[in-house]
């Protein structure tokens, strides 16, 4: 009987092995022929499923969102019903972790100079949004509570504090163990609370004034 393909399974599988390329090779270095080749495929049998490598690190981007939206809704990890449980699995904290971490670093190298992958990155971020926006909602009970500019600064600090610890444990890995990074982000998310709990009322009303 002639071998049954399951192509999207392949698909995802090139796409998980261009994470790990770019990962240790970085954007430019990580080639169709390298990704074929750490796949164990030809590189006609990739382009038989990606027409560019573009096609490739946007599959891989989109796995990686996959992964992360799977991490935020619907933690593993024992303590993960709490806030500080599930943000803490989007740290660079363990081996599969700080590949995907890596992959992220290399492909925000490229944003500045490169149009398309900016296009890419503005699409990334709004995702980032989204995903969450959903996680602070099912665990902070006086999110809805908040104006919609608190909540938009608290979530974009979140997002900025998380992706400063990625980028200091991937270029910094032995001044920013597991243990640190984890402190860091729960003085993060209390300090962030505090503020939109008590002190986000009057900085709003100074900045409305300031702008008129």
């Amino acid at each position: 009987m002639p071998k049954i393909v399951d192509h999207d399974q392949r698909r995802e599988e090139i796409a998980q092995v261009a994470c790990r390329v770019v990962a240790r090779y970085g954007f430019e270095r990580a080639t169709v022929a390298r990704i074929a080749r750490a796949a164990g495929y030809t590189t006609g049998m990739v382009a038989h499923y990606y027409d560019t490598k573009q096609d490739i690190i946007l599959a891989a981007l989109r796995l990686m969102l996959r992964r992360i939206e799977q991490r935020l809704l619907h933690p593993r990890a024992a303590g993960g019903e709490d806030l500080l449980g599930v943000l803490s699995e989007m740290l660079p904290a363990d081996p599969q972790r700080f590949m995907e971490s890596a992959f992220w670093m290399a492909f925000w190298g490229q944003v500045p100079a490169n149009p398309a992958v900016k296009r890419l990155n503005a699409w990334v971020h709004r995702e980032y949004l989204r995903l969450y926006e959903r996680c602070l909602a099912a665990h902070w009970p006086e999110w809805p509570q908040w104006p919609p500019a608190v909540r938009d600064r608290v979530r974009r600090s979140v997002i900025t504090c998380i992706n400063g610890l990625t980028a200091g444990a991937v270029t910094s890995p032995r001044d920013w163990p597991p243990r640190l990074q984890v402190e860091q982000l729960e003085l993060q998310l209390e300090l962030l609370r505090r503020w939109a709990s008590t002190g986000a009322r009057g900085s709003t009303r100074r900045q409305s004034r300031q702008r008129g």
